[in-house]
């Protein structure tokens, strides 16, 4: 395509197809002929090509890519490259629509297609980076264990955002976790103590304050811990952004680029910060749940039941299943308090706290705390018991409990038992010759009225003997053949009258046993069992009675 020789082309009727108001379009418009020469050009092809107009236009200023597309067109004789035909002039970007006349003529419409494309582009990076985030949300929100959730969050941040990045969590003592990722390598984690005051903005990040801009961060004077090992090449553009939490900052992320690839710019600066917030999020919600578990773990520990074993010469043992299988605390609870000295008394205590579920477990551990308090007083049962009662009365609980007290004392090769029961079933004794006699002992329970009602029994068990506390979820489990018929008492003596003899923990494994044979998968309340048993070996084996901690035996 070359300019025309001799004086400008203004004449409409110069060239064919080209109507009369053609020089006042507002797109640039060039008539070349079938040998390639512009012929004519209107004012806006005037202004985007100065020496269209002068008859003078060189053709090395005439676009490679629009000189091309006129030597397709005239070479086509089918149509089949029509166009339209784009590429750049200047700083902007045109398409070329060519209509062809009958001696080869070609007008060339041009129109400014720049903000199109830069809208289009802006809408793809839009809808990548929302991709992103939606994805990074996803991802993040799927762990809740904070090494995991950091690792994920330096690999994604490395794979869309930069090329290598790296985490700072808050300080744990004088070290902080960091999170090194690189494009393509790996994600590797490590504690380290650093000075966050060498990387310009991280000390104002890890408090949760704004970025500082990347151009006022020079990459030559990172640390060498803030570049992960292989990073490609010097460091050539940075990024320091916090990673906002739940009330508390979730630590700072860097993200870095090689002196090979373009800086950061303003828009990827932002987008950044959005990725960020999403990544402390997750953080956030990650630690808040690692913190919460311990909390549930370390409370969950002290309201589980105690292990037991032999104390003063008298064998202990105890079961327990909650209501819901995936639940290790509910309203049913015991203990063992032992003596301090052999001749003294221990104290067993089996309850059933009204409810099941984590609001029981509560006030279980509330009773359990209470009758620690009171264990000086455990010679008379009548007390403890009332004690406890103004207590929870006083308390803002509307849940009441049964109870059954039993204090044990080792003499003479026998075991002499104090029971007092408050409201709750009377304990069950296995004789050696296979009977089972039901201790006379009654009450009222605990926490629904101002005054409590006992009467104590006093009983003996021999070598060889067992005396069985236990909650009514045993006795009122349903099952049967059409599982709606309960366990009763009548089947837990028979089961009982097998058992003469045994050590205690057999005896409580078989009760449970026998009682989750009999509910099959039906519901059933929180079951627990507690069995004392004077060994047929006597008083020899005397445990050191410390109780591992806090006077219970665990």
């Amino acid at each position: 395509m070359t300019a025309a020789g001799g004086s400008p082309a203004h004449s409409p009727g110069a060239a064919p197809g080209v109507g009369a108001t053609w020089g006042d379009a507002p797109h640039p418009v060039l008539v070349v002929n079938r040998f390639g020469t512009v012929v004519q050009a209107n004012r806006a092809a005037v202004a985007v090509l100065p020496d269209a107009g002068s008859g003078s236009l060189p053709h090395e200023e005439v676009p490679a890519w629009l000189a091309e597309a006129h030597l397709r067109v005239t070479a086509d004789a089918y149509g089949a490259n029509a166009g339209p035909f784009a590429g750049r002039i200047g700083e902007r970007v045109f398409e070329a629509h060519p209509t062809v006349s009958g001696d080869g003529t070609v007008v060339w419409w041009l129109t400014d297609d720049t903000d199109r494309r830069l809208a289009e582009e802006a809408l793809r990076d839009a809808r990548e980076r929302s991709t992103i985030l939606a994805q990074a949300s996803s991802t993040l929100l799927s762990t809740l264990n904070v090494p995991r959730c950091m690792e994920l969050a330096a690999g994604m941040a490395a794979e869309h955002l930069a090329e290598a990045a790296v985490l700072v969590a808050p300080a744990q003592g004088r070290r902080h976790p960091l999170t090194h990722a690189s494009r393509g390598g790996p994600v590797l984690r490590s504690s380290r103590q650093i000075d966050p005051a060498d990387v310009p903005g991280l000390s104002e990040a890890l408090k949760g304050f704004p970025p500082v801009p990347a151009r006022w961060i020079d990459p030559a004077s990172l640390p060498g811990w803030a570049v992960p090992d292989g990073f490609a090449g010097p460091v050539g553009s940075v990024i320091v952004t916090p990673l906002p939490g739940h009330g508390v900052p979730a630590g700072a992320m860097i993200l870095l680029r090689s002196s090979t690839e373009q800086a950061f710019t303003e828009g990827e600066e932002v987008f950044a910060r959005l990725y960020a917030a999403r990544a402390g999020a997750a953080l956030s919600a990650a630690r808040l749940y690692t913190e919460q578990a311990a909390v549930t773990a370390t409370l969950v520990r002290e309201l589980l039941p105690p292990l037991l074993h032999r104390v003063h010469g008298v064998d202990y043992a105890g079961s327990y299943r909650t209501s819901e299988s995936h639940e290790r605390i509910g309203g049913d609870f015991y203990d063992v308090h032992p003596a301090t000295d052999p001749s003294g008394e221990t104290l067993v205590v089996l309850g059933d706290v009204a409810g099941k579920g984590l609001e029981a477990a509560v006030m279980t551990g509330k009773i359990r705390n209470t009758l620690h308090a009171l264990l000086p007083l455990a010679d008379d049962h009548h007390r403890v018991l009332e004690l406890l009662n103004s207590a929870l009365l006083s308390s803002h609980h509307t849940r009441f409990a049964t109870l059954v007290l039993v204090s044990v004392r080792c003499h003479d090769g026998r075991a002499h038992l104090r029971v007092t029961s408050a409201g709750h079933p009377p304990p069950l004794i296995v004789r050696a010759d296979a009977g089972v006699e039901v201790v006379p002992t009654r009450g009222t329970l605990v926490g629904a009225l101002p005054a409590v009602r006992t009467h104590t029994a006093h009983t003996v068990l021999n070598p060889g003997e067992t005396c069985l506390l236990y909650t009514d979820g045993i006795t009122e489990a349903r099952g049967g053949l059409l599982g709606d018929e309960l366990f009763e008492e009548r089947r837990l003596r028979r089961a009982l009258a097998e058992c003469a003899g045994i050590p205690a923990e057999a005896v409580v494994e078989r009760v449970q046993m026998l009682a989750a044979q009999w509910l099959g998968a039906g519901r059933h309340d929180d079951m627990a069992a507690v069995a004392i048993s004077m060994p047929r070996t006597g008083a020899s084996a005397v445990s050191d009675g410390s109780g591992h901690g806090g006077g219970r035996a665990r």
